[in-house]
């Protein structure tokens, strides 16, 4: 779904002639069917007119496209802003802008993760470089028309209000801003010719059409890319929030290592990828020879991660990685590195078949490892 789309020279007169938030406030409250906050129409106000100065540079074609607010199918993730056109070569491109209001950020010890002020505190959150490349790459696997009619998918991110650049551009996080350059506040002519580098003749392909209205396809099966991330060859995306707790965890377990138990509760609805990072966790860990294990109530989870790992695996080692919530009641304090447990929020009280064994199903996991982390429903009321 998408909120808003027009050419550059309309976009510019829409911001120009102060019409631009209400448009897409208009359009969110009758397809979204809710009421933007105002922090968020005072970010469209500010971002936007950043954004039209940014566009003002003749090298980007008045016709090129702009599309506000792009939400990825299958997901609640929003594209702050993209611009269509065709690069240099005439392909069909898009450039995927991540916007933040950021004014400074710090540089922390986890992978595309920085702190910065949020939420009225200083919180963690994703790098808006490796934000803007997950948004880009989730968009490719879960569009197929993108695949198969080539269309280039760019990112970038504009921290407008950012005076000093050195933590956001430090070298520990260079992976991520080789493949999604950050722009700061005086990076704006920089920005220009970033956009006009791979804008460089207007959009007459209708390309945010395509994509908008383009054959959906779901993302990967998780169980399906098990067998290959236990190999090393495919990592399975994680965006966002995802993202920050497969990093916290991982800073965790090795805390842990040092004779520090540890525990991570994860809480969220159906859909927000507790699996996805689970099963990340899962894998990462045992290749940092970490015992670890993948815990559950419910075996069917299990036997499927475990049918896709046969022919891959000795038996013995698929079934040590899989384990039934009740496989701890004696187990030796401190046994393993880790015990990843999903749904927590349905363990049993007690083990056994007769549930008669031991004190609590969650007490044994915290006692049988160093590190656990749990995924559960997030509750209301």
């Amino acid at each position: 779904m998408l909120v808003y789309n027009a050419t550059k020279q309309q976009f510019i007169d829409d911001v120009r002639a102060n019409v631009i938030t209400d448009a897409i406030e208009n359009e969110v409250a009758r397809r979204l069917n809710r009421n933007s906050p105002r922090s968020e129409v005072t970010s469209w106000e500010n971002s936007l007119r950043f954004m039209m100065s940014v566009l003002l540079d003749e090298g980007i074609p008045a016709s090129a496209g702009v599309a506000i607010e792009y939400n990825i199918p299958l997901t609640n993730r929003r594209v702050d802003f993209i611009l269509t056109g065709k690069n240099h070569q005439r392909d069909d491109a898009a450039v995927i802008v991540e916007l933040k209001q950021w004014q400074s950020v710090e540089v922390t010890t986890k992978d595309a993760i920085v702190r910065t002020q949020l939420g009225g505190g200083v919180r963690e959150t994703n790098h808006p470089s490796y934000q803007a490349w997950s948004y880009g790459a989730l968009i490719e696997d879960y569009n197929e028309t993108v695949r198969s009619e080539s269309i280039r998918l760019v990112p970038c991110a504009y921290l407008h209000n950012m005076k000093q650049g050195d933590a956001i551009n430090d070298p520990f996080y260079e992976h991520h801003t080789s493949r999604a350059p950050v722009f700061i506040s005086q990076d704006a002519m920089k920005l220009s010719a970033f956009l006009s580098q791979h804008i460089k003749y207007g959009d007459s392909n209708d390309i945010m059409y395509r994509i908008e209205h383009g054959v959906i396809k779901p993302s990967k099966n998780l169980a399906d890319a098990l067998a290959s991330m236990m190999q090393g060859t495919t990592e399975f995306l994680m965006i966002d929030e995802q993202k920050l707790v497969y990093e916290t965890a991982l800073d965790l377990a090795h805390r842990a290592g040092s004779g520090n138990k540890q525990c991570l509760i994860v809480k969220g609805g159906p859909g927000t990828g507790k699996s996805v990072v689970a099963i990340n966790l899962l894998v990462e860990l045992t290749g940092r020879e970490m015992m670890t294990q993948y815990v559950s109530r419910n075996s069917a989870p299990r036997e499927v991660f475990k049918k896709k790992l046969t022919g891959t695996r000795k038996k013995t080692h698929i079934d040590n990685l899989f384990k039934g919530s009740g496989s701890y009641v004696n187990a030796v304090p401190d046994t393993f590195h880790a015990l990843i447990v999903d749904e927590a929020h349905r363990l049993n009280e007690k083990s056994g078949m007769y549930q008669n064994l031991g004190e609590s199903q969650i007490k044994e996991v915290m006692a049988a490892s160093r590190f656990s982390i749990s995924s559960s429903m997030r509750r209301s009321g």
